[in-house]
């Protein structure tokens, strides 16, 4: 999946694109559906996932299969670092 950043609303500086396709690469990264059935053919997911240099990050983007487009990214809060923890153990 390609990585669209272009007019991109995120700061890049405080996460870098490197950072973001490696959440995408993370084999262990958790990635969910919103509960909203009105996407207009767009797929919006929220991902849980972790960059090499262990920084645990929650995106929210769409895609659609082919490209992958962040919409909002930040540091998880601390319930969402457990919760992958948790289920990044369970998959070990």
């Amino acid at each position: 999946m390609e990585l669209d950043l272009s007019d991109s609303p995120l700061d890049l500086k405080a996460i870098t694109p490197h950072e973001l396709e490696e959440v995408f690469e993370d084999p262990f990264a958790l990635r969910f559906l919103p509960d909203k059935d009105d996407l207009g053919g767009e797929s919006r997911f929220y991902a849980l996932g972790r960059s090499v240099a262990d920084r645990h990050l929650f995106l929210s983007f769409w895609t659609d299969g082919k490209i992958a487009r962040v919409l909002a990214a930040r540091e998880m809060t601390e319930a969402e670092t457990r919760f992958y923890q948790r289920n990044y153990g369970e998959i070990k």
